[in-house]
């Protein structure tokens, strides 16, 4: 009995523990799936932190409320695939790891920065929209940052300057008082220095014995002339006039017949005694200055303009200036020389200009505030320029897109215009809105994903730009390839010439008219300047196109080909006239454009610079460059020809093709 009860309480307390066993079984299970799920919620989502601040965790990308650094994500959020009744977990991919405090510190795996801070995981979606040019920057941050922006204008290219000139004499209008004898001043009618005189007005009177006895012979010869001696009254009136003796006085000598002790000396133009040298009493010699007079009427503002400035002074154009005593008027004059020097010192050019004077307001000697307004172009795209980041080899304007986002463009500047605008010549487009406050945050993001950039990818970020293929302004706004310009797929540089010899000394980074001569100037790449040497020896003129360099002429005119204005080849100046220099030249004697020889080796001797047949065997003649024994042909020339000096070289005949 006693073992019969033991089995029954070992049975009861068997089934007691099954019970316990699936009631918890069943629990478990249910708070299994309770926690895989919260668990599953919990890791899809992505928490932020700060590189310095680590307590600053949150749930969302932003900035760091201390110190307003980017936050980082710290959890590699997973994403679900349902494949039938399994669920698939897949984490994103690493690309690198950058450094939170040295902005395009970058590495392949994790370590710690520079700085001895762990680098934090960039991921591949990250990356691509890092790599992508345009920033995208919520509204509440772009107030924050005080970002502003401003409309790409159109308007006229006017550029106001600015500067001080100085109120001189019209040089052309001042005139000396002197005599061409020696005498002694009896008497002076204008004995003040500033007095405003008139064209014959009496200055003072004077007494000469060379003058009284040129009296004497005139009236002896009136006198002889009663007997037919006409020829020795000529000779004393015309000693009289090379006195400065007017006919005025000359009739009252006639008239009066007796000979005047003192002689009345005259104003000869109107305007102010500027200087005053002599007191009635005094001696003068012949020669001697004794009065400066000035004509006021006309004045002259000799004003100082940088050289920077200088574009924007033409001949003829229309200045005002005013006055620090007379604010309430301005005057209005013209620019009209221009000097050929720039102070060393000031590095500013002397400008002359003109005013009327009426009423005598402006008076040598005053300053005067100058105001030149010019006009290069009536209708230009214009931005302000406060949007610009200049760099020193490229300047950046940011173009603000929709929803918050911003593309950082390299445009390409022409010349300041009024109220800080600048002239927009390429990367913009009228209308389009552009960021003129707050840039600079938005130019150091672009920067470092341009770093990371070049890290990443050296070999792309070396690559070299492309070729620029220059194109022409159509009436009308359309752009047209222009004629003769290098394909894009060359990397050879394009200039602007003028087709004078006398100007290809100036090249030019963009068409239009030379503005010298006003001919259109032609476009020609780096090879074809190689052969423009200013100051040489013009060999003949050929096509700017490379495939039309066969074309040659002994004049100026257009190719017979594509119809562009033909360019000179000239040879280069010679160095220096010392034998020295000359044996130096000869030995370095340029060959002509091209050269032809027989394609027979043995006739080497063969060499002409243009095309034609063999003497000897009647073949045609091939490029030297085409054939194995071309620089033999090419030493052959440079023999029967070094007697001569480069710059008399005898060069290809200028044929027209």
């Amino acid at each position: 009995m006693t073992i019969q009860s033991k089995h029954v309480k070992q049975f009861v307390l068997f089934v007691l523990m099954l019970a316990i066993a699936g009631t918890a079984t069943s629990l478990l299970t249910g708070c299994g799936a309770s926690n895989t799920s919260a668990t599953g919620e919990v890791a899809n989502k992505t928490l932020y932190t700060c590189g310095m601040h680590p307590q600053v965790v949150q749930n969302k990308p932003g900035n760091c409320p201390i110190c307003g650094m980017k936050l980082t994500p710290i959890r590699k959020p997973t994403t679900t695939a349902k494949s039938g009744p399994a669920t698939v977990s897949r984490e994103r991919k690493v690309k690198y790891y950058k450094s939170t405090m040295t902005p395009g510190e970058i590495s392949p795996t994790p370590r710690k920065d520079s700085m001895g801070m762990e680098m934090v995981p960039v991921y591949e979606d990250e990356a691509a929209a890092a790599e992508s040019q345009t920033i995208a920057v919520d509204p509440a941050t772009t107030q924050t940052m005080g970002i502003r922006t401003a409309t790409v204008t159109r308007g006229p290219l006017r550029r106001i300057i600015r500067t001080v000139g100085a109120i001189d004499y019209n040089e052309t209008a001042l005139v000396d008082v002197t005599t061409k004898f020696k005498g002694w001043i009896e008497k002076l009618y204008v004995d003040a220095t500033g007095q405003q005189v008139h064209r014959g007005d009496p200055l003072f009177e004077i007494y000469s014995p060379e003058l009284y006895s040129a009296q004497r012979e005139y009236l002896l010869a009136m006198d002889a002339r009663a007997g037919g001696s006409d020829p020795l009254k000529t000779s004393a009136i015309t000693k009289l006039k090379f006195f400065d003796i007017s006919d005025e006085q000359i009739a009252e000598l006639e008239r009066t017949g007796q000979p005047s002790k003192t002689l009345r000396i005259q104003a000869p133009i109107d305007g102010f005694v500027m200087d005053k040298m002599v007191v009635q009493g005094q001696m003068v010699d012949a020669g001697m200055k004794m009065y400066r007079l000035a004509d006021l009427g006309l004045v002259w503002v000799q004003a100082q303009i940088y050289e920077q400035d200088l574009d924007y002074i033409k001949l003829g154009q229309e200045v005002t200036v005013t006055l620090s005593y007379l604010s309430d008027r301005e005057f209005r004059g013209r620019v009209t020389y221009i000097y050929p020097n720039v102070d060393e010192k000031t590095r500013t050019a002397r400008v002359r200009m003109e005013f009327h004077n009426p009423g005598y307001f402006l008076k040598p000697g005053m300053f005067a505030t100058v105001q030149v307004v010019s006009e290069l172009e009536p209708s230009v795209l214009l931005v302000p320029d406060m949007a610009i980041l200049r760099s020193g080899e490229k300047n950046t304007v940011f173009v603000a897109l929709e929803e918050g986002k911003f593309e950082p463009r390299t445009v390409a500047l022409g010349p300041q215009a009024e109220h800080d605008m600048y002239q927009v010549l390429s990367g913009l487009q009228e209308s389009e809105r552009i960021v003129t406050s707050g840039q600079f945050m938005l130019d150091s993001e672009s920067q470092l994903r341009e770093a990371i950039q070049k890290m990443l990818k050296p070999k792309e970020a070396a690559a070299p730009a492309p070729s620029i293929t220059a194109t022409n302004t159509m009436p009308g706004g359309e752009q047209k390839g222009m004629p003769g310009m290098v394909p894009a797929t060359t990397n050879a540089v394009v200039k602007y010439i003028c087709p004078m010899p006398e100007h290809v000394s100036i090249q030019y980074d963009h068409p239009g008219k030379c503005p010298i001569c006003g001919m259109t100037l032609v476009p020609v790449t780096s090879a074809a300047l190689a052969k423009l040497q200013p100051g040489g020896k013009l060999l003949y003129y050929t096509c700017p196109m490379p495939e039309h360099s066969d074309v040659r002429s002994d004049k100026p005119g257009k190719c017979p080909k594509c119809d562009m204005t033909l360019i000179p080849v000239m040879q280069a100046p010679p160095l220096s006239n010392t034998p020295r220099n000359q044996a130096s030249a000869d030995k370095t004697q340029a060959l002509p454009v091209s050269l032809y020889t027989c394609p027979m080796a043995s006739h080497a001797d063969v060499v002409s610079d243009t095309p034609g047949k063999c003497p000897k065997c009647e073949m045609e003649l091939v490029p030297t460059s085409t054939v194995p024994h071309g620089k033999v042909a090419e030493d052959n020339w440079r023999k029967e020809h070094s007697g001569a000096p480069p710059s008399d070289v005898t060069m290809p005949q200028q044929h027209q093709h």
